[in-house]
């Protein structure tokens, strides 16, 4: 069974927005919590044993090199600290999605901007579900060198939160 989600996000933001962004307080419809880096522990007091936020980053001038947090490992079903590539990591996610995310990272590289974008994935060990997207770019002069942020999934997408 495919999993649903209501109303999905998707958006473009200047980096001038970043700090807001990156405060997860509305995206879980509560007060303002911490930005990052705090973000993963202010994640595990709202909902203790079930935290999964992680953080992220794509060194460009590296050929796509991918970091995860061993959170994103456990949102994508990969077990921790194994090596991922951005091309099977992309190979995770629904095709509808893999394609509204490469449109919005081409344009948040060309134009210097951040996106939100919810995703739907097929994790390697578990079934599908929504996870939600939040890049920026990190620019050394008027280059776009890294992308990093945050994946977290969508309360309710994998059947555990609620």
């Amino acid at each position: 069974m495919k999993p649903t989600h209501p109303l999905p996000v998707h958006h473009s933001w200047p980096l001038y927005e970043r700090e807001r962004f990156f405060e997860l307080g509305q995206l879980h419809a509560c007060d303002t919590l911490d930005p990052i880096p705090d973000v993963v522990d202010v994640a595990a007091r709202l909902a203790p044993g079930r935290a999964r936020i992680g953080q992220w980053e794509c060194d460009l001038a590296d050929n796509d090199r991918l970091s995860w947090s061993d959170e994103v490992h456990d949102i994508f079903g990969i077990p921790r600290g194994a090596a991922v590539t951005r091309e099977e990591a992309v190979a995770l996610y629904a095709e509808g999605s893999r394609a509204a995310m490469e449109k919005l990272r081409a344009y948040a590289i060309r134009h210097r901007r951040g996106f939100t974008l919810d995703v739907e994935i097929r994790p390697a060990t578990a079934p599908r579900r929504w996870m939600r997207l939040i890049a920026a770019p990190v620019c050394v002069e008027d280059r776009v060198v890294r992308l990093q942020g945050l994946k977290f999934l969508v309360p309710g997408s994998d059947g555990r939160d609620s």
